[in-house]
């Protein structure tokens, strides 16, 4: 049996600007987080934002695909950062830049990205009703 989500788009896509907003705010100097916590916590809510990002996207897939998939986004641009270019190097200058593709490849991001990927999963999972 094949089990198909039906996500709710204003529900997606207001978890999505709340956790965009959540990360800016984490990242930034008005919350008094340790660099470990505001580092590795804002990476989380972004693998989290991939992940509903992609669920808006693909909206029928299942949780374990959209998983997959934000998992496969996030690494991407991780190892991306390896790659120097003056074109990519140019991107990553800018403040959306550096917000979507990052400047430094960090391997422990790496496990951040699944922890907040996880966490989406396992909300989706808990309060979105299946088909199937």
């Amino acid at each position: 049996m094949t089990e198909t989500m039906q996500r709710n788009r204003l529900l997606q896509t207001g978890a999505l600007v709340l956790i965009l907003g959540a990360g800016l705010l984490w990242r930034s100097r008005y919350l008094p987080l340790s660099p470990f916590f505001s580092k590795y916590g804002g990476d989380a809510l972004w693998a989290l934002a991939v992940f509903l990002g992609a669920g808006l996207f693909f909206r029928h897939a299942p949780t374990w695909r959209i998983s997959l998939i934000a998992l496969g986004f996030a690494w991407g641009i991780e190892f991306s950062q390896l790659y120097h270019a003056p074109w990519i190097d140019q991107l990553r200058s800018s403040l959306p830049g550096r917000l979507v593709l990052g400047s430094t490849f960090n391997a422990p991001d790496l496990l951040a990205y699944v922890i907040g990927i996880v966490f989406g999963a396992a909300s989706e999972r808990v309060c979105c009703k299946r088909q199937g």
